[in-house]
């Protein structure tokens, strides 16, 4: 590697976690990065407590934050029927608002360019980025991070499958105020869709849901969908009535795909989302992201050293770590998912669940990784 430095498209949680490790270990980090600081997002803002001991090691203290700490699962059927659950590792509930803004300043602090502008178009060539944003900047790097979220016009343009690829889930998200327990995590089914309560940091509950499109655009508006459609799930109807919101509206995200992606694209290394997203019931979208993060940082620093030999090693073995890591956890994730497009067979899983509620632990931890061992 000619010189340590690597460009990071995309300031979310995968991002920013990778610039505050590379700068952690020397290296000269610019993110690229289209949002202003802080922004909410769609996101179900719970995370598995396996990433505390690299969050610790990035001297990321996440106790500043007051994050709830989250200890147990609740999950109910469309009628209501419920199954309780311990959470083996736990988690603890951050809003994107907070933990991005937290993460952005402390990419600043260790010496990260943030740049603020929107990307048209990456080339590859000769062993080196050419990165061209709107308003024509132009940025040129050995090493490219791809951490642009769910879906972007990069994507686009990298022509990606999955992007091809029409999407039936849409998701909804917003913040509320009322009386929800601090240390669990509810995840609703209702018919064609999921929802997710829990609480993040200053007593505020965040409520996501992944809703099926075909029956979302039969009803006029959000209020409409949730009255006729959520509130049959009895626990929904009553958390909704109950709590009050605080965002102006609810923030809304379509075409969520769960379709394979790949972890290398065009010599990018991809993170977080834009390498894989993992369904909402899964509920560790946000550990995988820190995790990844992680584990491209560390390949980067070993190409720099030369341990590892060339640019096809690195992406090869990025891939194998990528795999090892998170493959598995995807695959269910996209099982969940075509379940949930088949009512009939939704239901009956669920009252499987209901006679046997142990196999809830076991689909939990096929959905959750081991807490991260640091070999720094």
């Amino acid at each position: 590697m000619k010189n340590k430095e690597v460009l990071i498209i995309g300031g979310g949680l995968a991002g920013l976690t990778a610039a505050i490790h590379l700068s952690k270990i020397g290296f000269q980090v610019t993110v690229v990065e289209k949002n202003e600081f802080p922004k909410h997002k769609v996101c179900g803002e719970y995370i598995s407590n396996e990433v505390l001991p690299y969050l610790n090691w990035l001297n990321l203290c996440i106790t500043e934050l007051n994050p709830t700490n989250i200890t147990h699962l609740e999950f109910s059927t469309v009628s209501g029927k419920t199954i309780k659950n311990n959470l083996a590792l736990g988690g603890f509930g951050i809003s994107r608002y907070t933990l991005d803004e937290y993460l952005f300043k402390k990419a600043i602090e260790n010496g990260c360019k943030i740049i603020r502008a929107t990307v048209e178009s990456i080339v590859f060539d000769k062993e080196e980025f050419t990165v061209t944003t709107s308003d024509k900047i132009i940025l040129k790097a050995e090493i490219v991070i791809g951490a642009f979220g769910k879906r972007s016009n990069i994507d686009q343009k990298l022509n990606r499958n999955f992007i091809l690829k029409k999407s039936p889930w849409l998701a909804v998200k917003a913040h509320y105020s009322g009386g929800f327990p601090n240390h669990l995590v509810g995840l609703h089914n209702f018919e064609g869709g999921y929802c997710g309560v829990s609480k993040v940091e200053n007593d505020t509950i965040n409520i996501c849901y992944l809703a099926d499109y075909k029956t979302f655009k039969k009803f006029k508006n959000i209020d409409d969908y949730q009255e006729k459609v959520v509130f049959k799930n009895p626990h929904l109807k009553v958390i909704f009535e109950k709590s009050k919101l605080v965002f102006e509206k609810p923030l809304t995200i379509s075409q969520i795909c769960f379709e394979k992606k790949q972890a290398v694209e065009n010599h990018i290394l991809m993170i977080g989302d834009t390498a894989g997203l993992i369904h909402p019931l899964c509920g560790n979208g946000m550990a995988m992201a820190i995790h990844s993060a992680k584990i491209v940082s560390e390949l980067i620093d070993k190409y720099s050293n030369n341990e590892i030999k060339s640019r096809t090693e690195l992406e090869e073995k990025y891939i194998q770590e990528w795999n090892f890591n998170f493959k598995n956890r995807l695959k269910m994730g996209r099982f969940l998912s075509t379940l949930l497009q088949k009512q009939k067979l939704s239901v009956v899983v669920m009252r499987i669940l209901i006679i046997f509620p142990f196999l809830l632990p076991k689909i939990i931890k096929k959905t959750h990784g081991k807490p991260i061992i640091l070999n720094l």
